[in-house]
């Protein structure tokens, strides 16, 4: 469910002018997602949601660039250290880490807010990425190897 309102909430704030959480809320609940305000701030900051001076001059809320090259980095740098092994079956990606670095592995995945990720699964040395197809998991199995293959060489 968590999964579903953090989707619906990029959909609203890149459909939308929202400036206020409780305008998201409005929109929120709309969609069928019966919310409290803490539940939007607790989504707001999980989602890393930035405000953003318009041009008609309100703030609004929008995503934060994910193309900086500091979490890059950090990515980079927690995926070759801890993963050890990646696969697929089906739309199923499965990674397999250090002991005890799964979730955080999973975490930096989820922080990426790849459209193509359905949700993720964590345990304690290994973690699933469902994928909306198998095309999507063979890419993420091969980006994902190349990135750990480049970064240990």
């Amino acid at each position: 469910m968590k999964a579903k309102r953090h989707a619906k909430i990029i959909d609203i704030i890149k459909s939308q002018k929202i400036n206020t959480q409780e305008e998201l809320q409005y929109h929120l609940k709309k969609a069928g997602f019966d919310v409290t305000q803490a539940t939007i701030s607790r989504d707001i900051k999980e989602l890393r949601l930035i405000k953003t001076l318009g041009s008609d001059g309100y703030y609004r809320y929008a995503t934060a660039d994910r193309s900086n090259d500091s979490i890059s980095s950090k990515f980079n740098t927690l995926f070759s250290d801890t993963v050890v092994n990646i696969d697929y079956a089906g739309n199923i990606v499965v990674i397999k880490c250090l002991s005890g670095t799964a979730t955080a592995a999973c975490a930096a995945i989820d922080a990426l807010h790849r459209p193509n990720i359905v949700g993720t699964i964590s345990g304690d040395d290994t973690f699933l990425c469902i994928m909306r197809n198998e095309e999507n998991a063979v890419d993420l199995v091969l980006e994902l190897k190349k990135l750990i293959y480049d970064t240990k060489a």
